[in-house]
């Protein structure tokens, strides 16, 4: 039976679509190569996500006693969190309604 170790970053203030083109890049490679591919990214929703990453390794290293070299991202997604409606005033006395979205970031890891 295969390991897994989870770890959950929830209410990151960026939207899920921004973060799902940075874990798409990472999803499925091992937890070090990961890792350095995030440090390099220049998108915003890199910072959590490997912080996520990180700490799921942490997870299998301290409850599980795994090794980080053989560990690899099995399952990363990017749920939609809750929103918050927020406004920006406009000419006329009007006000233009803007949607603040939030994600929860979920990382599952595996030995090969």
């Amino acid at each position: 039976m295969a390991f897994k170790a989870k770890s959950v970053a929830r209410f990151v203030p960026l939207s899920p679509r921004k973060v799902r083109l940075v874990i798409d890049q990472v999803r499925g490679l091992g937890v070090d190569q990961a890792l350095a591919l995030l440090k390099f990214m220049p998108m915003a929703a890199a910072v959590p996500v490997s912080k996520t990453i990180a700490s799921a390794a942490a997870n299998a290293e301290e409850n599980l006693g795994l090794s980080r070299d053989g560990m690899f991202v099995k399952e990363i997604r990017a749920d939609e969190g809750p929103r918050r409606q927020w406004r920006r005033f406009g000419a006329r006395g009007r006000f233009k309604p803007i949607t603040r979205r939030s994600s929860h970031i979920t990382v599952v890891l595996s030995e090969r």
